[in-house]
């Protein structure tokens, strides 16, 4: 076997180069493309001041017994410094295994289970319906529909919700309505069972347009000639709806799914606007967290904080099994 060797430099020909180092390799990518570093790096710096360091510190706080009693404070002309000690993963012990780890975690964590999913699933199969209908070519004042059934979307969230919060009173709309009727009139701002009901249903209203206008997007993209095709081949309407419709929104439909749970899951605003803190057993995760940091005295920083990364990790770890899940459905259909 002959091997050429290049008499310039003494090395066999087609041999590689050796690798340059990390330096080298950040220094010519710099060189290279120093106009996008030039251009991410304020949203670099936005994202490290507004989400990385709070959420380092926010992290740092649960490893502590940190309170409104024992952290650095100025009254008037006195500087308090703050008293408060690291004690580790003991507040997550707490919060997941404690005495009153129920009451306190795993119940408002059952709770705020099943409001997402009733929350999610109304909102999907409302808004289905709707973009269905607001899909239909001979249906007249589609535009009209559409921007009447649009404005609780685009309501500011507290407007909607202080007017459900007079509609639920006592004397308000709708009991007096089923006074009329000579129905029950349910305690909808103080039984636990129609506190948690009213929360839904307001939820639900407030979810449907931005679900319905993704859906209709969806529908829209579909092409008509799958629809003409599954006609001429006998097909009826809930075959159509089953086999050419939902596949075709499947990747619009696993999206905003997965917005729809994240959103709700964290969804503060509804809960909060129409209960406060009156309804302890209406609160989600994120409310009682709320509750626990700013809401009572003395404030519980590092609860709170520790309810905080409890939630991120619920969610990280949900997205992550459901883009798995979906990933293998899709294999399984090219298949």
């Amino acid at each position: 076997m002959t091997v050429a060797i290049d008499r310039a430099t003494g090395k066999r020909r087609g041999d590689r180069a050796p690798r340059p180092g990390l330096g080298q390799r950040l220094k010519h990518s710099y060189q290279k493309h120093w106009y996008a570093y030039a251009m991410i790096t304020p949203v670099i710096v936005v994202l490290g001041v507004l989400v990385l360091y709070p959420l380092a510190y926010g992290f740092y706080l649960t490893l502590t017994d940190a309170n409104s009693l024992n952290t650095a404070r100025t009254i008037g002309v006195n500087e308090i410094e703050a008293t408060y000690k690291f004690i580790g993963l003991d507040n997550y012990a707490d919060i997941l295994w404690g005495e009153t780890a129920y009451d306190r975690f795993w119940s408002h964590f059952i709770w705020t289970i099943v409001w997402t999913a009733a929350c999610v699933a109304l909102h999907y199969i409302i808004g289905l319906g709707l973009a269905l209908l607001l899909n239909q070519q001979q249906l007249r004042g589609r535009t009209l529909y559409r921007l009447i059934l649009i404005l609780p979307w685009a309501v500011p969230t507290f407007v909607t919700v202080f007017g459900w919060r007079f509609m639920l009173a006592d004397g308000g709309v709708i009991n007096s309505f089923l006074e009329t009727l000579q129905l029950p009139t349910p305690q909808w701002l103080e039984d636990t069972f129609w506190q948690r009901f009213a929360a839904i249903m307001v939820n639900t209203w407030c979810g449907v347009p931005f679900m319905m206008l993704s859906l209709l997007g969806g529908l829209q993209s579909i092409d008509t000639a799958l629809y003409e095709a599954a006609e001429m081949d006998g097909a009826s309407k809930w075959q159509q709806f089953r086999y050419v419709t939902l596949p075709g929104l499947r990747s619009v439909s696993s999206t905003v799914v997965l917005l729809g749970i994240i959103w709700t899951f964290n969804q503060f605003a509804i809960i909060f606007l129409l209960f406060g803190d009156t309804a302890p057993d209406a609160q989600i995760l994120v409310t009682w967290a709320y509750y626990l940091g700013f809401g009572q005295q003395p404030r519980d920083f590092a609860q709170s904080a520790a309810y905080g990364m409890l939630l991120l990790a619920i969610l990280i770890v949900f997205t992550s099994f459901y883009r798995r899940w979906l990933n293998r459905n899709d294999q399984q259909l090219t298949i």
